[in-house]
């Protein structure tokens, strides 16, 4: 089953309700479809939680990966090896699998980085 993995493009449309990534997202887990982010996207949009009543809503269904200094390290060299900078999105390619689905609002990039891995199974769509 392909799981369902989560760039803060998609946790800022799930903060502002749009009712498109909700619909995926609630699908996906009616569907039992896993729901896999890591740490440092949760640090990219966790602000105001006073405020931010959804996207904590949303978090308890998600799998929250660590971001541990190995997945830093390969997550390092495949900015270098593709001369993108953003490493919580080389992070993030890393974590997906063949057949996945990542919702993203940088699809371009990581598109890049899941090529450089050997990913093109993974759908790359925008929240």
């Amino acid at each position: 089953m392909s799981r369902l993995i989560l760039d803060a493009g998609a946790f800022v449309a799930l903060d502002r309700n749009d009712r498109e990534t909700w619909t995926r997202f609630n699908l996906a887990i009616q569907a039992k479809q896993p729901l896999i982010t890591h740490a440092g996207i949760v640090g990219q949009v966790w602000r105001h939680p006073s405020r931010q009543a959804r996207l904590a809503q949303a978090f308890k269904a998600v799998e929250i990966v660590p971001l541990t200094n190995e997945l830093a390290r390969a997550a390092g060299l495949l900015l270098a090896a593709t001369g993108r900078h953003d490493a919580h999105d080389a992070a993030l390619a890393f974590l997906c699998e063949p057949d996945d689905i990542l919702i993203t609002g940088d699809i371009d990039d990581l598109a890049a980085l899941l090529s450089e891995r050997g990913m093109q199974s993974v759908e790359v769509i925008s929240p």
